[in-house]
Order: C-alpha cells, then sequence, then structure tokens
C-alpha cells in the first residue's frame, strides 16, 4: 500500500508497521493516524499472522500533534480524539496480535499506543510518560488505556506527576512484557511475536476479541462470556484438531484463517 509516513514491510508471516515522521518526532498528526488505522484494517484481512508496530528517529511517538489543536474549534478537537480512538480500537480489533517494538521515548498519545497494543517489549534507551499532569492538557485519553495496563495508583502517578518512567519501570509496572538492551531489540521482539503468533489463525483471534472483550467486566459476566465463547470455539475444526493431535499424539494441522468480519453488523 501506498503510505507517506509509515512503512510497511512483510517478512514470512509477520508484518511490521513502522513510524516514519522521524523529523516530527512521530507526532500522531491526523494524516499520519488515518493512515495507520488504513493499514491495520489492511494486515487485518491479509495472511499476516503477527503484527510489529516500531518507529524510526530518536523518540518513538511524542503523542498528538499540536498542530492539529492549537486553535481548533471543539468539534475539530472531538473529531480528531474519535480518529485517535479509532486507531486505538482498530490495534485490539486486529485478528492478530500486535507488538510494539519501542526503542525510545513514548509520551501522551504515542505511551497510550504503546499501551493499546496486545504486547510490548522496550529497550533500555525507552521512557513513557503522560506529560500533560505538568502542562495545559492533562492526558484524559492516553490514561483510558494506560489505567487498564498498571492499575490506578501507578497509572494516577503518571497523570498528574508526568513523569518519565524507564523501560525497566515499565516492566515491572506491566506497562511493558520486557525490557532490554538496544542491541537485543529486534531479535526479541522477533521472538515474542513467533511465540505469540504459532498455532490456529482462528483461535488466536478469538482468544484476542475474547480477551477484551471480557477483561473490563465483572467475574461472573466475564465467566458468562468466556464459559459461552470457549464452548462454541471447541467445536470449530482447528479446536477438534488439536484435540484429536494431542490424543493420538502426533503434530496438529490447523487449517483455519481469521475471520474478519463488518464491524458495523456487530
Amino acid at each position: 500500500m501506498n503510505t507517506q509516513h509509515l512503512l510497511v514491510s512483510t517478512a514470512g508471516t509477520i508484518t511490521t508497521l513502522t513510524l516514519n515522521r522521524p523529523e516530527k518526532r512521530n507526532a500522531l498528526s491526523l494524516p499520519l493516524m488515518l493512515e495507520l488505522t488504513d493499514a491495520l484494517h489492511a494486515v487485518a484481512a491479509s495472511d499476516a499472522r503477527g503484527v510489529i508496530l516500531a518507529a524510526n528517529g530518536p523518540v518513538f511517538s511524542a503523542g498528538h500533534n499540536f498542530a492539529d489543536m492549537a486553535g481548533a474549534t471543539e468539534a475539530q478537537a472531538l473529531e480528531l480524539f474519535r480518529v485517535c480512538t479509532a486507531m486505538m480500537d482498530a490495534l485490539q480489533s486486529l485478528p492478530q496480535p500486535v507488538v510494539a517494538k519501542v526503542h525510545a521515548l513514548a509520551t501522551a498519545a504515542g505511551c497510550q499506543l504503546v499501551a493499546s497494543c496486545d504486547l510490548a517489549v522496550a529497550a533500555d534507551t525507552a521512557g513513557f510518560a503522560i506529560p500533560g499532569g505538568k502542562g495545559g492538557l492533562f492526558c484524559h485519553t492516553p490514561l483510558v488505556a494506560i489505567a487498564r495496563n498498571i492499575g490506578r495508583k501507578r497509572a494516577l502517578e503518571m497523570a498528574l506527576t508526568g513523569d518519565v518512567i524507564d523501560a525497566a519501570t515499565a516492566a515491572q509496572w506491566g506497562l511493558i512484557n520486557a525490557c532490554v538492551p538496544l542491541d537485543q531489540l529486534d531479535a526479541t521482539t522477533l521472538d515474542l511475536i513467533a511465540r505469540a503468533s504459532r498455532g490456529s489463525a482462528l483461535s488466536k483471534q478469538l482468544g484476542k476479541q475474547g480477551f477484551y472483550r471480557q477483561v473490563g467486566l465483572e467475574q461472573d459476566d466475564a465467566y458468562a462470556s468466556a464459559v459461552a465463547l470457549m464452548a462454541s470455539a471447541a467445536m470449530t475444526p482447528d479446536a477438534q484438531e488439536g484435540m484429536q493431535a494431542f490424543l493420538q499424539k502426533r503434530h496438529a494441522h490447523y487449517t483455519q484463517k481469521a475471520v474478519i468480519r463488518d464491524s458495523a453488523a456487530d
């Protein structure tokens, strides 16, 4: 696909989407967000089994582009944040697992972008912040994603202080899966996405969708959702193949692909 602010590459079954506005610190301008959302929809319909979200330049992403907001009307600001939310939602509705590969600072909506990915690996050169708390515009929308990763007290510490936390702290708090030396970032990310994308593509899709559906529910409702999903999923050919392979002590052969549904019909 033709992109201006994004690089798209595929190696084997893994597609990498790379933010490529280093001169603008990969700020999430309206054109970039629309481009990334379109790219995610394209990957969803492809044969890719996993996705890596990366960035070029000295900053992973500085968050929203203030030039889009300075002097904007409330209606224009509302549309901007709706586009941003649709982009974040696209990451989690993607049938494939997504790993953020973070080499440098991710702030505000850039930190939200990392938190919205299914998994994340960061180099020890990376940092994370939602700095609105020490400025004039609180990071309301980034806090939604971040609080669902690290819990209330730590999320509010990040939001109220605006301080940068290093990658080791981000791993300890649960914002990312691992902090590694910069020279190990590529290999660690590839290893994680390879392990996260193995098995049945359809099973992976159902698992990811089921997780996001139940994770915010009360326990009784979460079990009701998961029980219904697991019962129906157990009837799929790939699930039956996995059971038979286990019982027969042989390698399973999965054939079912992820199913892309029209979101307007859901």
